[in-house]
């Protein structure tokens, strides 16, 4: 047996006979991540295409910056005018949505601030503003940061050096834990917080004002600028994302009876 075919026999071996996935890196929000989707998505995306999909999970911020120095192949983010920026500056390709769920303000089931009672998110942070209740914000640029901040605007501009309002800089799951260490008000992705495990006495006390719907998106990174992109490989996960297999994935992914996203994929 020759060399080159003892290489060969033991790279079959080392991978059970198998050839070696091809591999792409995505930069995901912490949301998407914590929700446990990842978990289902990726085992299927890896069997169906042969694809290893490496994932970077951080703020939707963050993923952009990944995005614009080309340190991923594609980015997974919930934040539209930022992704529309984006593109327009050239670091993506295109915008495709792909799923959505809603952001809900989460707070101590006794409700000091009574937002389970008003009209609009905006009407709901006015009112925590208002009786000064301990509220915690991610901090950290990401997409729901970015949704919390503009709600701020609506109702009245929030002081940041104010007591009852704490930036923690972190993701959704580290944040979640604040707010219940703290009983304090935050706002949450609804699959975040549908997944949280460490509750305590916090509750889902707001929902379904219109404003609050989360709409996630891919973009691919354009390898026109950076040629180590590997845009041969984005655009295989992004057919199979806004395929069938994924939509019933999606649609199909539940917690405790509740639907934590919904396919949006034209």
């Amino acid at each position: 047996m020759t060399i080159r075919a003892v290489l060969a026999a033991a790279a079959l071996v080392a991978t059970g006979g198998m050839a070696a996935a091809d591999t792409m890196k995505m930069a995901v929000t912490t949301s998407f991540h914590n929700s446990g989707l990842a978990d289902v998505l990726l085992p299927e995306i890896e069997a169906d295409l042969g694809l290893e999909v490496q994932l970077l999970v951080v703020g939707t911020g963050q993923a952009i910056r990944l995005g614009e120095a080309a340190d991923v192949d594609a980015i997974l983010v919930h934040s539209k005018a930022a992704e529309e920026a984006f593109v327009g500056a050239g670091y993506g390709t295109h915008r495709t949505e792909i799923m959505y769920n809603d952001f809900v303000l989460i707070g101590p089931a006794s409700d000091p601030a009574n937002i389970s009672d008003a009209g609009s998110a905006a009407e709901a942070l006015g009112a925590i503003a208002a009786t000064e209740a301990p509220f915690v914000s991610r901090g950290d640029d990401s997409g729901t940061h970015k949704k919390e901040l503009s709600l701020w605007a609506v109702s009245g501009e929030v002081e940041r050096d104010v007591s009852w309002y704490r930036e923690v800089g972190a993701g959704m799951g580290a944040a979640l834990n604040t707010a219940s260490g703290m009983n304090a008000y935050i706002m949450s992705d609804r699959a975040s917080w549908l997944k949280f495990g460490n509750k305590g006495d916090l509750a889902l006390l707001f929902a379904g004002d219109p404003v609050l719907f989360n709409q996630y998106s891919y973009l691919p990174v354009n390898a026109e600028r950076n040629s180590h992109v590997r845009a041969g490989l984005a655009a295989k996960l992004e057919a199979w994302l806004v395929g069938e297999r994924a939509k019933e994935l999606i649609d199909g992914y539940q917690l405790n009876g509740e639907q934590l996203f919904t396919f949006n994929a034209k």
